[in-house]
Parts: C-alpha cells; sequence; structure tokens
C-alpha cells in the first residue's frame, strides 16, 4: 500500500524581498553589532523570514534561494541561518513594494497549485464557499465558476477567466495573499502561519 507524501510545513524555497547589508530595520543594536539579512517570503506557505546570508554572499531582489540543505537535488542554501520569523509589518518598505511582483512570479511558477484551488475549493459554511474568499468573486462569479469546473476541469488561469468571463484573476489571488499576510483575514486559503 502506497503512503501518500506529505507536503512538508515549513518552506524550503523562498524569494528575496529585499537585502539589506546594514542589518533590520527593527535592530536596535549599534550598526558594528548588525548582520546583513535578507527579508524572504516562502514559495509554498508565504512564510516571511529574515535570514543572514552566507559572508561573502549579497542577495538580490527577486533572488529565489534554498534555506536548509536539499537532499534530494544535492543544493546548498545561500543562507548561514534563520534569524526570526516576521510578519508584514516587520517588512521594510522595499520589501513591501516588491511583494505584489514576487506573489505574481510565485503564481506564474504554480500556475497549477492555484488553478487546482479553483478546481477543488468547498463551502466552508452553509452560507459561505472557499472560492467567495477571493476579492471580486461574489455569489453569482462563484456559481457560474461551480457550474464551469463540473463541466471540465479548470486547466489554467487563462482557461477560468475565459470560461467565467472574469478578468485579474491573478491579481485577485494576490490581493487575498497579501490580506491574508497582514493577518486580517478570519479564514486563511494560502498563507499558513501568520506571526
Amino acid at each position: 500500500m502506497a503512503t501518500e507524501q506529505r507536503r512538508p510545513l515549513r518552506d524550503e524555497y523562498f524569494y528575496v524581498l529585499d537585502f539589506l547589508p546594514g542589518g533590520s530595520p527593527t535592530d536596535t543594536r549599534p550598526q558594528h553589532l548588525r548582520e546583513a539579512v535578507a527579508q524572504v517570503i516562502g514559495e509554498e506557505h508565504f512564510s516571511l523570514l529574515e535570514v543572514v546570508p552566507l559572508p561573502g554572499i549579497n542577495l538580490r531582489t527577486g533572488d529565489r534561494i534554498l534555506v536548509g540543505k536539499s537532499h534530494e537535488d544535492r543544493v546548498y542554501s545561500q543562507v548561514l541561518r534563520v534569524k526570526r520569523a516576521i510578519s508584514y509589518n516587520d517588512l521594510s518598505m522595499v520589501a513591501k513594494r516588491e511583494l505584489e511582483n514576487i506573489l505574481e512570479i510565485i503564481i506564474d511558477i504554480n500556475e497549477a497549485r492555484f488553478v487546482d484551488f479553483f478546481n477543488s475549493a468547498q463551502p466552508l459554511t452553509v452560507k459561505m464557499h472557499q472560492l467567495e474568499l477571493i476579492p471580486g468573486i461574489g455569489k453569482k462569479i462563484m456559481w457560474e465558476m461551480l457550474d464551469e469546473r463540473e463541466k471540465k476541469p479548470f486547466s489554467s488561469i487563462e482557461d477560468i477567466q475565459n470560461r467565467v468571463k472574469v478578468a485579474g484573476i491573478k491579481k485577485k489571488i494576490v490581493e487575498r495573499i497579501l490580506r491574508e499576510l497582514e493577518g486580517n483575514e478570519k479564514y486563511r486559503i494560502f498563507v499558513l502561519h501568520i506571526h
């Protein structure tokens, strides 16, 4: 009997939102005691972290990095250690500004995962469906999506937009992820942990 593989509950790959060679903006220690950090977001669970890069490593916004050692492909991390988990409010101004662009990249690279959400989303309560958590999707569009996916599962974000006649699905997903990262949502459908 085959065992189901579970996805790890922590991200392995992250995208750099901001590299701060002078240290974290929340670090109150004297400048000479600070260490370079990068603020990063996880590719799968959208974890926000501050990480300390290996000496001599300069990270750039948008870099995809491994945090920890991957045993499968023998890829080694550019990160010395995780300094701390952070919240949306701990992000630098640059990181907040870059966040939307990085989220769009993550959605593009992992499109099948987000399309699967639209194909498998379920009711949350008798009166609310997971699809309605996506900004701009009300009851009418939700019912259209449910009818369309019953006929044939969606194959791409473009397919969803064409069959349901709703524009900007990727932007709507980005907006939902941002709301979850800000910590103001009762239900989370994309972000695993909020710190």
